[in-house]
């Protein structure tokens, strides 16, 4: 007999899929541990100091259900304003009770298009690097590039 529980979408999910999400899930946190790991490690390097492996477990664990419960938010986000997918709306309202984290994450009206050039693929960008138009004014690539910075 297989045990059944709910899954996000409302249907049953049995034995088999649970375990089979598990085990992703598990492959994910051993890959973002193995990297936090990593990251810390170098930093500390750099930094000439030491970090204690607890210590960088116990953080990646922490960063690790944080992005869990930040996928989570934004989903439902993105469910409760009918859309399937998630955008950059959700991402600032999820980033709401971080007044610094938000206000950065806050674009002018109207240059949410040069925000997207740090998200599009340098192979891509070079097709488009002679101007670039934004209502009646145009600015060469390098001018974008250095806009945010």
């Amino acid at each position: 007999m297989l045990n059944h529980s709910p899954t996000m979408d409302g249907g049953m999910a049995s034995d088999v899929e649970r375990e089979e999400e598990e085990a992703v899930t598990d492959l994910l946190r051993d890959r973002f541990r193995l990297s936090t790991i990593t990251i810390a490690e170098a930093e500390a390097k750099q930094c000439g100091m030491e970090v204690s492996l607890p210590i960088i477990t116990c953080i990646s664990d922490l960063a690790f259900k944080f992005a869990e419960q930040l996928a989570k938010d934004l989903e439902l986000f993105a469910q409760h304003a009918g859309r399937k997918s998630v955008n950059m709306e959700d991402v600032i309202l999820s980033a709401h009770r971080n007044d610094h984290l938000a206000s950065s994450l806050r674009v002018p009206e109207g240059k949410i298009e040069l925000l997207e050039i740090y998200f599009i693929p340098r192979t891509l960008r070079l097709e488009e690097r002679d101007t670039w138009k934004q209502g009646e004014k145009s600015m060469k690539w390098m001018d974008r590039r250095n806009f945010w910075i």
